[in-house]
Order: C-alpha cells, then structure tokens, then sequence
C-alpha cells in the first residue's frame, strides 16, 4: 500500500472524449506529464464514453461537444447522460464551440466547467484542478459568454448586478481569490470581498461556486 502525503494533491482520474484520436493522444501526453493527472480511458463516441467510464470509474471526463457520427452537439445530451448515471462525476468541457447558450446549456446539462481549445496547457490544467476540488471552471471567453446577460435577464426578484460586480463575478468563475480579483481590477482586497458579498447576496447563495452556477443559469433565461 502507497503512503500519501496529508498536504499532497489527490489523483484525478481521467476520461478524455473528443472523436480526434490525434486530439487526445495530445492531451494524454501532456496531461500525463502532470503528477497528480491520470488518463484511464478514451472515447470518440457517445456510446463509448458511457461503456469507458463504467468500466474505469473516472473522477472527471474532458469532454468535446462535437462528436463524429452523432447529431449535433451530442456532448451536451452525453454530459446529462454522464452526470446522472454516475452523481459526483466531474464534466469539463472542452471544445472549439463558443456561444452564450451554449455555455449555459453545459453548465445546466450538468458540466462544472467549459474552457475552449486554444486555451494554453496551464490554463486547462488549471480547470481541471479547480473542477475536481468541487468549483465551476471558465476560460476568460468561456466566463464572459457565461455571464454576458445577467444585467438583462435577472430571476423574479433579483436584483441586477452592476458593471463592477460582473467583472468581479468574470473572475469568480475563473477562480481567482479576493486578493487576486482586486489586482486584477486594480481594487483593494477588501473592497473585491465587499463585491463578492454584494454577488452572493443578489444570487442569494452561500458560496463562491453556488454565485458561478446561480449565474450561469440566470444568463440562459
């Protein structure tokens, strides 16, 4: 039996689907490079993502929304399929496709994150460790398309959130911690936390991650 250290990082077993065999042998190449990343299995279907990830129990599946010989964007019936055949699993997105429906589609499909392909290796790497330790995970674009209408489209009884708040929330979904969100805005860390309460109060959630998913699925109404 392996000792793990208390403070070291928890392996991410890994499914990657995309219908580009080239595609993922890239990605288990690099992704493997990684110590705390483990690739256990491959897909190019629908139907063999689900046999896959039955068969090696992954903690997160990286998956294409596009898939060769499936209609449409198939990955968004494949991440509903996914999450609620095997609750607690970890869908990340990661495609060429950007539109702000789409975005909000995953995300209330059941994704915990999207990112888009021309991000670099330590941004998705990134994502990955962000979404397996339980928070939503957005590329800049990707955030930006997530929370694109929520000055407009506001649930029954909330309140809009201003400019500011929508630039702090941007980073919120990125992950950034308060000190982080107030030099990124050129704002103290105080008032990026004062931001982040007035977010949550709005939203009317509890957490950071609970504000990135309330809003997500205030921007697809």
């Amino acid at each position: 039996m392996t000792a793990t250290l208390p403070a070291g990082p928890r392996t991410v077993d890994l499914v990657l689907v995309d219908d580009h065999a080239i595609v993922r042998q890239g990605l288990s190449s690099v992704l493997g490079r990684e110590s705390d990343l483990r690739v256990v299995g491959e897909a190019a279907t629908p139907e063999e993502a689900m046999a896959v990830v039955a068969a090696t129990s992954p903690s997160l599946v990286l998956l294409d929304l596009k898939l060769s010989g499936a209609p449409g964007l198939a990955g968004l019936d494949l991440c509903e399929a996914l999450v609620t055949a095997h609750p607690g699993l970890a869908v990340l997105v990661l495609t060429t496709t950007l539109d702000d429906s789409i975005v909000a589609a995953a995300l209330r499909r059941g994704a915990r994150g999207y990112v888009v392909k021309e991000v670099d290796t330590s941004e998705l790497v990134r994502a990955i460790r962000t979404v397996h330790a339980g928070q939503n995970a957005f590329d800049p674009k990707s955030a930006s398309a997530m929370v694109r209408g929520l000055s407009s489209h506001s649930g029954p009884g909330a309140q809009a959130l201003t400019a500011r708040e929508l630039e702090v929330l941007r980073l919120l979904a990125r992950g950034l911690s308060n000190g982080e969100i107030g030099k990124a805005l050129f704002i103290s860390q105080t008032t990026a936390k004062f931001h982040v309460a007035n977010i949550m109060r709005k939203l009317e959630v509890g957490h950071r991650a609970e504000a990135v998913y309330v809003a997500s699925k205030m921007g697809a109404l």
